[in-house]
This record gives structure tokens, C-alpha cells and sequence, in this order.
């Protein structure tokens, strides 16, 4: 699946109507596959959530600055598919924060579990990420939200600001590294001859 990637330096916040297909080609001038990348607030109200567990408990999203990531996949198999990808981008993310923070020194990192991100363990636990992935009717969406500024967050979180990361190089970095997998993976699939 050949992918396309977008920073956008136009501020926008994330309701949850933006998960929907065409967002990139629309609001981002994206064609085709790809993920969209955008810093702004964020407010999903209950009703506006699409995780069903999150929705029947009357959860909310809420952070006062994120990162935002939106993607759009076109021609994939089904729901499983997208939540490996899911899981492979957020790995890339836990990836490209871990760099930096070895790179400084810092003495904690980022984990992933499942298609969540959190710095400490047990009651220090702090979520740096939001994370969901669905299907329309013509695709596969994926909305990585990562928090710069936390504050308004129902749960414990920590952002961006207060790990040291730099938000804008840290994104390049997130959607080159991105598209250098799905280039692997696309020459991974085309390679191998048969075997009969």
C-alpha cells in the first residue's frame, strides 16, 4: 500500500468529526493513502467517540494541545489490518520519542501497550497518548492524538512539553519513519518468489 504524508502548520482542533473519510484529501490536499498531521486542542465529547467501551462507560477526550495524527487508508483488507497498523505506528511513535530521550539522557521512557502510550507504571502511571482506528465505507481511519499540553485530560497524562520533546522535528521524524516502513513492506511483499 503506497502511503502519502502531510504536516499541516495550520492550527486545528480535534472534535472526532474529523475522523471521517476524505478529511485528508478534503482539509489536508492529501490523495489517497496516507496520514495527516496537525497541532491543536482537543474536545470529543461522548457522543462523538467511536470506541464503544469508551462511549458506553460516557468517557471524553480532552487535552489543552496535541499532536494530532489522522490517517486514511484505502483498499486494505479489514478492521485487523488496520489495528496492525494502528500498532505499528504507534510503535513508531514510542520509537522516535525514546530516541530523543536516550539521546538527552533522560532516565524514563516511553512504553507501548497495546495501541496506548505511558510513561511510569502502576498508580505513577501517566498516558501520553489517545489512539483509535475504524472503518468507513470506503476505507480504514486511524486518529493517533499525542498530548503536548495535557491539562483538561479526564485521566493521568503527561505531554510532549514536560518530556523535553520538540513537537514540530519530532513529527517529521514520526511520518518520514512512517513511510520508510510502508515502502519495507511494500518491497517485503514484492520480493519473495513463491514457493510452490
Amino acid at each position: 500500500m503506497r502511503i502519502s504524508t502531510v504536516f499541516s502548520k495550520q492550527e486545528r482542533a480535534y472534535t472526532g468529526e474529523e475522523l471521517r473519510p476524505h478529511f485528508l484529501l478534503t482539509e489536508l490536499g492529501l490523495k489517497g493513502s496516507g496520514i495527516g498531521a496537525f497541532v491543536g486542542a482537543c474536545r470529543v465529547r461522548t457522543e462523538h467517540l467511536v470506541d464503544w467501551e469508551d462511549r458506553l462507560a460516557a468517557d471524553r477526550i480532552e487535552a489543552r494541545w496535541m499532536v494530532h495524527f489522522i490517517g486514511e487508508f484505502f483498499g486494505a483488507s479489514g478492521l485487523r489490518e488496520g489495528v496492525l497498523l494502528q500498532r505499528l505506528f504507534m510503535s513508531i511513535l514510542c520509537d522516535e520519542i525514546n530516541a530523543r530521550l536516550l539521546g538527552s539522557g533522560a532516565g524514563e521512557l516511553c512504553r507501548r501497550d497495546g495501541d496506548d502510550l505511558f510513561f511510569g507504571k502502576g498508580a505513577g502511571q501517566r498516558k501520553l497518548s489517545v489512539s483509535i482506528v475504524t472503518a468507513s465505507p470506503v476505507s480504514l481511519l486511524l486518529h493517533a492524538g499525542i498530548n503536548i499540553d495535557p491539562e483538561g485530560a479526564p485521566v493521568a497524562a503527561i505531554g510532549l512539553n514536560e518530556i523535553g520533546i520538540v513537537p514540530e522535528e519530532w513529527i517529521s521524524a514520526v511520518l518520514a519513519r512512517f513511510e520508510e516502513e510502508m515502502r519495507g513492506i511494500d518491497w517485503a511483499c514484492a520480493k519473495v518468489r513463491p514457493v510452490l
